[in-house]
């Protein structure tokens, strides 16, 4: 028995004009394999990730989410979700890399009119697109202005996964007569995007972060998305579902950081010796010290993941209802997602930090590579902390406030 389970889902239309999810768990599983034989290395070589995003895309899983019809694996919201799990469990970082790649690849059904979608996932597929960036708020934004030829993009984004590695930008501006923000896709070839891979951080090295500069790069008509407004007279019930929808990719990577590190810490335990009783084996029923850290953290992931299981589903069943969803259901899966989101976060920092006290000295030996579970876990909660996740649910439970519309990192 393993520590957790990746949630099942009864089977929906999407998965019969695809492959089917059973299919895409077991792709995910075997380059999750494939990834953590040398995760160890790869981490602490910290070169940005194109062998990953080649495993990546030679398993399929880079167009899992784009409709069979438009030459995509035809997979949907709940098989994305199991597949990200899977591979944040052998590695947080590349599992942050794919989620953001999902999350960015499918922005254009949530803000723009569905030709011009179909339009950019059937180049996406044919063109094995891997997708970087981010939507979320910064200061100063990056501007759009209007030119005699059309708009340019100008600014500096301080920091957006994949950037490094990623074929398509999207990315949030503002337009500079109106303020409006606007969601846009950049070719990061173009002339005037300029990288810089100084996002130096302790964890999640080889999610591809980095800042990006634009100096007047040319924006085309069919480059702008549409609205990022949190205005309910220009957002709509369902484009404001790409907030929970996006939150709770961050989720499934906490939860999977989590069951992967308890799940190699389990691995080593039978192997090795007690950090407290040398002469007992760890994992032995003669050491109750392992024994209960173990139970405590199985029931506090578990419990996340039941958790994560009902917003799963909460946000399965609002993106069926399409235009027919109302803003009170979408606060209500929201609230679902920042639950489960608090539930994860303390689950995959418990996790992260016991399971070295559970190896105990030798979990400091970095050929062990225990440490990259804990430098991933808490570099991807410093970008995504749910203090006000937490306030949003005791607002929402205690006064009916709608949460905010707040896109992730």
């Amino acid at each position: 028995m393993g520590v957790a389970t990746t949630p099942s889902e009864p089977t929906t239309e999407s998965d019969q004009t695809g492959l089917g999810r059973a299919h895409w768990l077991r792709v995910a599983r075997e380059t999750a394999d494939d990834l953590a034989t040398d995760a160890v290395s790869r981490d602490q070589a910290g070169k940005a990730p194109f062998d990953e995003v080649s495993r990546l895309r030679e398993a399929g899983l880079l167009t899992l989410l784009i409709p069979a019809g438009l030459g995509g694996g035809g997979a949907d919201w709940p098989a994305a979700y199991a597949v990200v799990r899977e591979i944040a469990a052998a590695d947080g970082a590349i599992g942050q890399l794919l989620g953001c790649h999902y999350f960015m690849s499918w922005s254009a059904r949530f803000f723009t009119e569905p030709a011009l979608a179909a339009q950019i996932e059937r180049q996406s597929a044919a063109e094995q697109w891997c997708w970087g960036g981010g939507f979320a708020p910064q200061e100063p934004p990056l501007t759009l202005a209007k030119t005699a030829d059309g708009h340019v993009l100008d600014g500096r984004q301080s920091y957006a996964t994949g950037v490094l590695v990623a074929d398509r930008l999207a990315v949030r501006a503002v337009r500079a007569d109106t303020g409006e923000p606007v969601a846009i896709v950049v070719d990061p070839a173009r002339h005037g995007v300029g990288i810089d891979g100084d996002a130096d951080t302790f964890g999640q090295r080889l999610a591809a972060g980095a800042s990006v500069e634009f100096d007047a790069v040319p924006v085309a008509a069919d480059d702008i998305l549409g609205s990022l407004s949190a205005d309910e007279d220009v957002l709509s019930p369902l484009a404001a579902l790409a907030s929970p929808v996006g939150r709770l990719i961050s989720v499934q990577l906490r939860l999977g950081m989590a069951e992967g590190v308890l799940a190699e810490a389990r691995d080593y335990s039978r192997a090795g010796h007690s950090p407290w009783h040398p002469a007992w084996p760890v994992g032995s029923p003669q050491d109750p010290h392992v024994l209960t850290a173990y139970g405590e953290l199985t029931v506090l992931t578990r419990s996340a993941a039941a958790l994560t299981d009902q917003a799963l589903e909460a946000v399965h069943d609002g993106l069926a209802s399409g235009e027919d969803l109302t803003f009170e259901e979408y606060a209500e899966i929201s609230v679902l997602v920042a639950m489960a989101e608090a539930a994860a976060s303390r689950a995959v920092q418990e996790s992260t930090a016991r399971a070295l006290d559970i190896v105990g000295a030798r979990s400091a030996s970095s050929r062990l590579g225990f440490d990259r579970f804990w430098r991933n876990a808490r570099t991807h909660t410093l970008y995504e902390p749910v203090a006000h996740r937490l306030r949003d649910v005791g607002d929402y439970f205690l006064n009916g406030a709608h949460p905010p519309f707040i896109l992730p990192v």
